[in-house]
């Protein structure tokens, strides 16, 4: 797999200790260090947040949904839980987490193909979000991985179907990770607005890195 290099400006992306903006419908990226801390905030307490995380030398590496399942030996990241990579090596650790805890890793990120089906021809989606956000960083991924749904109340019921609600966050709660290496996150303000998972309204979020 090629490894990349990056430049020290693309590796500076975003000013340290300030909130930075992930506008509704739309996708950030930044290069985080490892040891740093990144703070993600649900601003408006009703936005899901798609968040990946990439090995920031090598884009085939990157935090894996189904490893983190199989490593956690559960459905639910919480505070004090390691995330692995596809190569079962670390990558986040969660420090905090303020909101109730409700968060999927199951759903892959929503795509024009999903909207097409669902009626919709030309709709922002997390997919487009992802790779727009990175090429702007100068970071190409391998591929579109599954994303750590923050806030997505989407349970399994009892029968075996996936439930669609709104989240059960606060305004202002957040998540706390610490990069276990250098890596390069992105994040995406779910557009979703057809389902009511973002009570139909999407909003931004916002995230910063503390140095």
């Amino acid at each position: 797999m090629a490894t990349v290099k990056k430049s020290a400006t693309s590796r500076k992306a975003v000013e340290w200790g300030s909130p930075v903006t992930v506008p509704a419908r739309r996708g950030k990226a930044a290069f985080v260090p490892r040891g740093k801390r990144v703070r993600i905030i649900n601003t408006h307490g009703t936005q899901v947040v798609d968040f990946w995380a990439f090995n920031a030398d090598n884009p085939g590496e990157f935090m894996s949904m189904e490893h983190c399942r199989v490593s956690l030996e559960r459905y639910r990241p919480k505070a004090g839980d390691t995330m692995v990579t596809n190569r079962r090596r670390p990558i986040l650790r969660m420090l905090e987490d303020t909101s109730p805890g409700v968060h999927d890793t199951m759903m892959a990120a929503c795509d024009h193909y999903r909207y097409v089906l669902l009626g919709f021809d030309d709709h922002r989606n997390c997919t487009d979000n992802l790779w727009e956000a990175l090429v702007a960083l100068g970071f190409k991924p391998a591929e579109t991985p599954c994303p750590f749904n923050l806030w997505q109340n989407t349970p399994v019921e009892p029968d075996g179907s996936i439930g669609y609600y709104p989240t059960v966050a606060k305004r202002g709660d957040h998540l706390v990770f610490r990069a276990a290496m250098d890596v390069v996150l992105c994040f995406s303000a779910c557009p979703q607005d057809v389902l009511p998972i973002n009570s139909q309204r999407p909003r931004n979020a916002h995230f910063q890195i503390e140095a």
